[in-house]
């Protein structure tokens, strides 16, 4: 059994690690987890993968939760998913109080620039090892090409993407019948039982919120809430909807600030849907100074998240038990393959944001993602020490 300390060294590694969206995060995890570890096999990796993309809310973090349940039970799913996300909302936290402070912070968003046109290289990176282990014959290329497309060029909603992926592989594939022990069984009751312990977790701070606290914080928690429960497709699915209410409605930020808020999640490790975190803590800022933003923020972490930890205690032991039926079994190995159209689609966005602006391109970022495809494809050398020197010369080329 894997030691907690060791699961503490690893998660520690990869929540520190997880930048650039949840396509670099996945290759990030399959690295450590299943090439440079035997922690996960490539099947239970990937279906596990194809389980999250069919949850609300940010798919890498769940996907953590689910490796360090697998490993060590609940405790196990506990740790790994509080490491993936704390070293993000610990910065987030830095930058939404001296952003609400000082206001913009170019030398930051320099330093970042680096950064992400390291990540674009990641997200290739992890295009390509996804791609030759989840693409076993031609319907998993033409699922994979679609999905795409779909996403690409039509703007088709992501879970529609999925559900089509869904049918198509149980209709016309019968998955790779796994050969791995049947997963322990689980009863009704048992499932009731954790799905009712976090509810209870995640409502019970909201209840109390309603009764003791300003109408703000009442309305944060209200809000981020339901924002946890419509986030398929992660963060960027959801991100109109909330510049809307969160501008429009509740009148918390303006639209310029929703934009930096964007740009900073961007540019930090985590999950994006931290960005959450970022508005309300520069809300409270504005409403009532820094013990107000801290609490706002610590308010919208605990919505944010406590929904995802039930998704996956509810639903993981009954995810290798599904690679034992043959008509779920291919609709797994269906989105599975959808998966790579998602991630192609998710890099060709960061591309563009990355290498152009206003419609032309950039030298700079664009000559850092060269150096880091020498650095990590080439010469393969450690992502660690490759993302510290691209944002060192990301810092250069702005200032200088």
């Amino acid at each position: 059994m894997t030691s907690l300390y060791e699961m503490t060294r690893v998660f520690g590694r990869i929540g520190l690690l997880s930048f650039g969206g949840p396509a670099a995060q996945i290759a990030l995890m399959h690295k450590e987890l299943v090439e440079d570890r035997t922690w996960l096999t490539e099947a239970q990796f990937l279906r596990a993968l194809s389980f999250c993309m069919l949850l609300p809310g940010p798919e890498a973090m769940q996907l953590a939760t689910y490796s360090g349940w697998r490993m060590r039970g609940v405790p196990g799913g506990l740790l790994a998913g509080l490491l993936f996300v704390i070293p993000g909302a610990l910065v987030i936290m830095a930058l939404s109080l001296a952003y609400g402070t000082y206001g913009q912070l170019p030398l930051v968003q320099s330093l970042f620039l680096g950064v992400k046109a390291c990540v674009v290289v990641i997200v290739i990176q992890a295009l390509i090892k996804v791609a030759k282990k989840a693409l076993n014959g031609p319907i998993h290329y033409v699922i994979a090409a679609l999905s795409f497309l779909a996403l690409f060029a039509l703007n088709a909603p992501f879970p529609a993407v999925i559900v089509a992926a869904a049918f198509i592989g149980a209709v016309a594939l019968q998955g790779d019948m796994s050969k791995e022990p049947v997963a322990p069984k689980t009863t009704i009751s048992q499932t009731l039982k954790t799905v009712t312990t976090w509810l209870v977790i995640w409502f019970a701070p909201v209840l109390a919120l309603i009764f003791l606290a300003p109408d703000i914080l009442v309305e944060m928690a209200k809000f981020f809430s339901t924002l946890a429960v419509v986030t398929f497709g992660g963060a960027y699915s959801v991100l109109a909807y909330m510049t809307q209410a969160v501008v429009g409605d509740f009148g918390w930020l303006t639209t310029a600030q929703m934009v930096d808020a964007l740009g900073l999640a961007e540019t930090t490790p985590g999950p994006l849907i931290l960005v959450t975190q970022f508005v309300a803590m520069v809300a409270g800022l504005m409403a009532g100074g820094v013990g107000l933003a801290l609490i706002a923020g610590v308010v919208t972490l605990w919505v944010t998240f406590a929904p995802c930890f039930l998704w996956i205690f509810a639903g993981a032991p009954y995810i290798d038990r599904l690679a034992h039926m043959p008509r779920l079994s291919g609709a797994l190995s269906a989105i599975t393959a959808a998966v790579v159209g998602v991630i192609a689609n998710l890099g060709l966005w960061f591309a563009g944001e990355v290498f152009l602006q206003t419609g032309a391109l950039q030298p700079a970022p664009i000559a850092i993602a060269v150096l880091a495809a020498l650095l990590l494809l080439w010469r393969k050398w450690d992502m660690l020490l490759v993302l510290p020197i691209c944002a060192a010369v990301g810092a250069v080329l702005v200032w200088f």
